[in-house]
């Protein structure tokens, strides 16, 4: 009797399951999803052309050099670069002594060596570039509850990253009046800031480029909004993939190599095999 009982309620459970499944299917098949409006309004990155695109890309140090200013002069009041050591600028371009004065600008956590209490001084190349906050507490309390990501490798993290940091700084707006007679409820809430470009197209980061000339470079180049966003998501392409630009160049090589000895792997069997007569098949007489 137990055991009949354990069947028909294991069959009972088996086809609550398939019966839910199947409904369920039927109803995901012929009725369709309501809309929302992170989707009706949420927008695919812009196009960015960077000179690293592409299987030949390389970098244009000019550029990463503009784009690691307006990291420096803006992103970096809010947002780190913890896996990045000042010692790599050195493949921006900026000589040693270059790269031993950008980082004694920098403020870095230390200790002293008298009392062993914690303290700050000047950077070295060895240091890696400093949070903003000293803890996440620190950093969610200045910025409406929400903690600034670490933009090491923002650019790998995000699909298409580079266009999506570029179009993110470029895509800050007001909400479209169709999106609120559509979605009344989709207002943007007191504190966040509407992006068509943010998957949930509002976030608490407050346009960080707000007019031409924010920064100004060295090289004479005009500092638009534009340009400055470009400038940083190459400079962001760079601090999440260093070593891209050898990496291609170690591929094709490679690549060559491996062609080469397939072809020589079949040149050999053909060699090999060139003697060997297939067999027949004997048939009955």
């Amino acid at each position: 009797m137990i055991r009949f009982i354990g069947i028909a309620a294991g069959a009972f459970f088996a086809l609550s399951v398939l019966w839910a499944f199947v409904t369920g299917a039927y109803s995901a098949a012929t009725e369709p999803a309501p809309e929302t409006a992170e989707h009706a309004f949420h927008k695919h990155p812009k196009e960015l052309h960077l000179a690293s695109d592409g299987p030949f890309g390389t970098w244009n140090l000019e550029q990463l050099q503009r784009g690691y200013q307006v990291y420096k002069e803006v992103c970096s009041a809010c947002h780190s670069l913890k896996f990045v050591a000042m010692r790599d600028l050195e493949q921006l371009g900026y000589s040693e002594a270059e790269v031993k004065a950008e980082a004694a600008s920098w403020t870095v956590p230390g200790i002293d060596p008298n009392t062993g209490e914690t303290t700050t001084r000047p950077g070295e190349p060895t240091d890696y570039f400093p949070s903003p906050y000293p803890n996440n507490v620190a950093a969610a309390a200045a910025n409406n509850n929400a903690i600034p990501p670490d933009l090491s490798l923002m650019t790998k993290a995000r699909h298409d990253g580079s266009a999506y940091v570029y179009s993110l700084l470029t895509g800050f707006q007001q909400q479209p009046t169709e999106l609120l007679k559509k979605f009344p409820s989709a207002k943007t809430p007191e504190g966040l800031h509407y992006n068509p470009y943010f998957a949930n197209l509002n976030l608490a980061m407050a346009p960080p480029l707000t007019m031409d000339g924010q920064v100004t470079y060295a090289d004479g180049t005009k500092a638009t909004i534009d340009q400055m966003a470009q400038d940083v998501s190459a400079f962001l392409t760079w601090t999440a993939e260093p070593t891209m630009p050898k990496r291609k160049q170690t591929g094709w090589p490679v690549l060559g190599f491996l062609l080469f000895a397939t072809i020589l792997a079949y040149m050999a069997k053909q060699q090999i095999w060139s003697n060997v007569k297939p067999a027949k098949n004997k048939q009955d007489d």
